[in-house]
């Protein structure tokens, strides 16, 4: 970068700045603010920008065009949903153990099965009282007892009908709740 005396400068690395005094060959010699003088390669100095830098940038746009822009409307733009994506279930819990749980060392086969059904029926009341109408229950295939025992939980509500999940999405292993929103949770 080329200076000429009289330009301002700051230090790369250091907090300092100052003013070119004299130049000879790639050292350069500024006034710092405190009056010192003191000798820089020039690779470590760069031109200061201005005081009234700002002005410059922002001097086109008046304070009263800056406080018109802001007052506009600005017109929300409605995300389009495909049709395929509006009857995707809005909300999916995974039972399998290793999403519920850190470690299954000391539990059952029973406590497993318990904790996946706990957390099932959490879920499914959550649904009830968000008014989420579609939830995916994703069990995994396995010998099929968890399947079991969910359409035992489900049918116990009087307000939800459930059916095999999207066979594309999620194979063999998932069972989706639709939620009545016209009736009253049990």
């Amino acid at each position: 970068m080329k200076f000429k005396v009289g330009d301002e400068v700051s230090v790369l690395d250091e907090d300092l700045s100052g003013v070119v005094k004299k130049i000879i060959g790639k050292m350069v010699s500024i006034e710092t603010n405190d009056g010192f003088l003191l000798e820089f390669p020039e690779p470590s100095l760069v031109k200061a920008k201005p005081l009234n830098f700002k002005k410059e940038i922002f001097s086109h746009a008046g304070l009263s065009n800056v406080v018109s822009e802001k007052e506009q409307p600005v017109k929300r733009k409605q995300p389009k949903v495909k049709a395929k994506e509006r009857f995707q279930p809005t909300m999916e819990v995974d039972l399998h153990i290793h999403q519920l749980v850190k470690s299954t060392k000391g539990l059952t086969n029973h406590d497993m099965l318990t904790l996946q059904l706990d957390t099932a029926k959490r879920q499914l009341e959550y649904a009830i009282n968000k008014r989420i109408q579609k939830v995916v229950f994703i069990h995994g295939v396995g010998e099929g007892v968890l399947k079991l025992e969910l359409e035992y939980l489900f049918g116990r509500y009087s307000n939800v009908k459930f059916y095999d999940a999207n066979y594309q999405k999620y194979g063999l292993g998932a069972t989706e709740v639709y939620i009545y929103q016209n009736n009253k949770p049990n």
